[in-house]
Order: structure tokens, then C-alpha cells, then sequence
């Protein structure tokens, strides 16, 4: 599946954003490692959607924007795309900080989106399991916190060279402070900035999807975000991390086609979960954090 580059003119930047696929449109917001075209995630969900992918400010090929200041600039920054799309009720797809902008749009206009996708969202904050400040991990750390499998995931970052590479450093490092850049306005010095307060606004059908060995933001914010948005389902996926995106695209494809079809759930033995009989996806539901 190929992906084409465009641009859109926006109050706030000039974007560029990636387009592929066909059917019901779908707008999917990357997180703070940005994506490309090659990404696993968006030739799995071109197979079902027609995929809007928009770059933010600071990542690819469009440029920083100084008057994004906040949660509440890049909400409606992103707001303004899907408009400028010409885009009515897309399903909404984001992951880890696009999960956090994806939610807080759903909150901010809860009567404009009605199916949403959230897979390892940043914004929330719990005291007794906090997230690992991703500012200030050395390029070796990464593969650890993100991958199931680090080996294969600092593979995929260098795109096979190695981690200490001078090539893959050097592309590495001033593609990272630029979009660090941006991404720190929201997640620096923590990834919160009240989404918690706003979550009772999201009336989406919601599934919150997360990688069972996500060492970055861990499992167990799952249920922190499915206490928050009602009737919203929590699905985790085994042998992924934080980039469930990458390892495992076709599991999270298939949890976000859940949003369209009525599910029945079967019980699993010993589990404390159910399994869905479309998608076979193991879904579990662990207490919520206190």
C-alpha cells in the first residue's frame, strides 16, 4: 500500500500529511517518534479505511509552529486539519501522545467524534506508577522502553545499522531535537496537562488499546483511561510494547474495525478476560489504580 505526500493550509502551519487506502475515512495521529510512510500501522489500516495521517508541526516536512503553546493550541490545531480535510466524523486513531491530542479532541467536541481509538495514550499521571522521562533516554535506552523485544525494535530503528552507528546517530539526533522540540510543549516534564478532568466529556465508542510489555507507559493506564470514558473498552495485545503500532499492526487494526461491529465476547478460562469471536484479540480488565 502506497502512501501519498500532500499539503494543507492551515491557520497555524502548513501541514504535510499522508493519505492512502479506501472506504470510511480514518485520521491517525503519530506520536512523539513521529512515522513515515513505510509505518506497519498505516498499511494495516489503509486495508479497511481511507487513512489521513497529518504530520505535526515540528515532524517530517512540516515545519515547527511557535503559536502552538499547549494541550489546548495542538487540540484544535488538529481540530482544524480534519476540518480543512473536508473530513465529517472520521474514525479517530492516535497513539501514545496523538492518543493524548485524540482524546482531548474528543473531549473538547464531544458531539464531533463518535468512534475513537486510543493506543497507549499519554495524559494521565499516576503517583505510583510513573512514566519514564523520555527526555532524557540516551538513544541505546529506547529500544528497552518501547519494544517487546528490544533486539528486533533497535533493529527497526536504525533500520538495521546499530545503535552507536555514527550515520544513524547523527540523523537520529537533530531529527529528535526538532521533534522534541514540539512534543515537550505537552509531555515535558510530565506527560499531563488535566485530561483526567475531561474524560467524562467523550461520548465516542472508545477502544483503548495497549501492549501487555509496554515499558514506556505502562499497562496499567489502561484502566485508569476505561474508568474514565464510559462504556469504553480496554484491549491488550500480548508479546508488544509500547510500539504495538509496529510489532503487532494487524491485532490493533482489527481492534479498531471493533468500533463498527457489535462484538460477543466469549469468557477465558483462567483469564479474567473475554476474547472476541470477530477479531480474537484477548481483552482483560485488571483493577483501576488507586
Amino acid at each position: 500500500m502506497s502512501f501519498a505526500s500532500k499539503n494543507l493550509a492551515t491557520r497555524q502551519a502548513e501541514v504535510r500529511y499522508l493519505e492512502g487506502g479506501s472506504g470510511e475515512p480514518l485520521v491517525y495521529l503519530h506520536g512523539a517518534g513521529g512515522m513515515t510512510a513505510e509505518d506497519p500501522i498505516l498499511a494495516a489500516l489503509a486495508e479497511r479505511w481511507h487513512v489521513y495521517a497529518p504530520f505535526l508541526p515540528g515532524y517530517g516536512e512540516t515545519e515547527e509552529c511557535g503559536s502552538l503553546r499547549d494541550m489546548l493550541d495542538f487540540a484544535l490545531h488538529t481540530a482544524d486539519v480534519v476540518e480543512g480535510l473536508g473530513l465529517k466524523d472520521p474514525v479517530l486513531v492516535g497513539h501514545s501522545m496523538g492518543g493524548m491530542i485524540a482524546a482531548e479532541m474528543a473531549a473538547l467536541a464531544p458531539n464531533d467524534v463518535s468512534r475513537l481509538a486510543l493506543i497507549a495514550p499519554a495524559g494521565l499521571w499516576l503517583d505510583d506508577h510513573p512514566i519514564p522521562d523520555m527526555f532524557s533516554l540516551m538513544p541505546y535506552e529506547m529500544p528497552g522502553y518501547l519494544f517487546h523485544d528490544p533486539e528486533a525494535g533497535a533493529k527497526l530503528m536504525t533500520a538495521s545499522l546499530t545503535l552507536d552507528d555514527p550515520e544513524f546517530l547523527k540523523t537520529y539526533l537533530i531529527r529528535n531535537a526538532r521533534q522534541m522540540g514540539m512534543a515537550g510543549k505537552i509531555l515535558f516534564p510530565i506527560p499531563e496537562r488535566g485530561l483526567a478532568q475531561r474524560l467524562y466529556r467523550i461520548k465516542a465508542r472508545t477502544v483503548i488499546l495497549w501492549g501487555e510489555s509496554d515499558r514506556l507507559i505502562p499497562p496499567v493506564y489502561g484502566p485508569a483511561f476505561a474508568a474514565g470514558i464510559a462504556g469504553a473498552r480496554l484491549v491488550t495485545i500480548p508479546e508488544a510494547g509500547h510500539m504495538v503500532i509496529a510489532e503487532k499492526p494487524a491485532e490493533v487494526a482489527a481492534a479498531v474495525a471493533s468500533l463498527h461491529q457489535a462484538l460477543t465476547l466469549l469468557p477465558l478460562d483462567g483469564e479474567g478476560g473475554s476474547r472476541s469471536e470477530t477479531d480474537g484479540v484477548v481483552r482483560r480488565a485488571p483493577p483501576v489504580p488507586r
